[in-house]
């Protein structure tokens, strides 16, 4: 990204030295990411994020019918902006979930009516880590409807376990650069060949007119370094030290008392850990942890300021006020795991003492 802004690149749209020399980086940086994703280079359509990406998709597939499906542990971005078109006479089928987050393939598909647009199914979960069969859904959906859309979020799977748009055969995947190191502000919708959508954002024929507006031309630079990091086998080596860390940091939260591990035991993201905590409020978990120099979260990370209980959780059939979400990183050592543990059973000892008063 330095180098991009040391270079004093211009406007990618325009034909001069300094315009061209742009245009050549952005479509060697689509390449990477295309790349990194298994798409096309032409598939692959620059956005200021998943969220941007989720509603470019929900609102183009509107054009094609009346009804989108979606499953009940969807982002916020995906349910919102399918709740928003109601306003226009609008449908969604909302396709529930077992007790660890999953969908059933075949609910899916059997959601779709005769004027379904899309359906939208996340590779895996932004809470609880549960990985979806996402080409077992995408292949239900196809036989019970091929005009019917796929678009699947790859936001919380992207740079944490492989991901290919090319070998689950869906028509549209969201992604976001700063879940995997890349800038925040950056991503991408992959759009398969030959699909046209009415575009979310129009004013210029950026993007192949796809997306309007002076691509952002530093950020994805960022983006497409992140993607060679990953290419260049740092996904599975990350993988693999993150599965090892986030068991080690579930089996020392089992220990400690009130404390239950919500998710698919096996089918999920080897970086993310959902706890629930009985009979303690956890934003006072929250501050305690921070206290101890432990950062985490309760709920969706979109929801950092709502006191709402998780719809995912709802979802699932577990206490949606109660729960703790962490994560491992590139920069996690072991050492912080037993802190982070050692932490969080003393802040609930302190809390339960308060509580009863002592």
């Amino acid at each position: 990204m330095n180098q991009w802004w040391a270079a004093g690149h211009g406007d990618p749209s325009r034909m001069h030295a300094e315009a061209l020399a742009a245009r050549y980086e952005i479509e060697q940086a689509r390449q990477q990411v295309a790349d990194c994703f298994g798409a096309r280079s032409r598939e692959v359509v620059f956005t200021s994020g998943a969220t941007e990406s989720i509603a470019a998709a929900v609102r183009g597939a509107s054009h094609r019918g009346a009804h989108q499906v979606l499953s009940a542990v969807e982002h916020s971005a995906v349910r919102l902006s399918a709740q928003r078109l109601s306003a226009q006479g609008h449908r969604a089928t909302v396709v529930g979930v077992d007790g660890t987050g999953r969908v059933d393939p075949d609910d899916m598909a059997a959601a779709i009516e005769p004027d379904t647009a899309a359906v939208h199914c996340q590779w895996a979960n932004h809470e609880v880590g549960t990985v979806q069969p996402v080409a077992e859904v995408v292949a239900a959906c196809r036989e019970r409807s091929p005009e019917a859309l796929v678009h699947v979020d790859a936001a919380a799977a992207a740079g944490q376990i492989p991901v290919s748009f090319d070998e689950i055969g869906a028509d549209l995947l969201s992604i976001s650069a700063h879940k995997f190191g890349g800038p925040p502000g950056v991503g991408a919708l992959l759009v398969r060949r030959g699909l046209r959508l009415v575009p979310l954002l129009e004013g210029g024929d950026q993007e192949r007119a796809r997306r309007a507006g002076l691509e952002n031309g530093a950020a994805i630079a960022g983006f497409a370094a992140a993607c060679a990091e990953l290419l260049g086998g740092a996904l599975e080596q990350e993988a693999s030290r993150a599965r090892s860390q986030a068991d080690r940091l579930r089996q020392r939260a089992q220990e400690i008392e009130g404390v239950e591990i919500y998710g698919h035991a096996t089918q999920r993201l080897p970086h993310l850990v959902c706890l629930g905590i009985s009979d303690v409020e956890p934003q006072a978990v929250l501050i305690a942890l921070d206290r101890a120099g432990v950062a985490a979260h309760s709920g969706s990370s979109c929801a950092s300021e709502s006191l709402e209980p998780s719809p995912v959780l709802e979802a699932m059939g577990v206490d949606a006020h109660h729960s703790l979400r962490l994560s491992v990183g590139w920069s996690t050592s072991d050492q912080d795991i037993d802190a982070a543990a050692q932490a969080l059973e003393e802040a609930l000892a302190d809390l339960r003492r308060l509580r009863l008063g002592g």
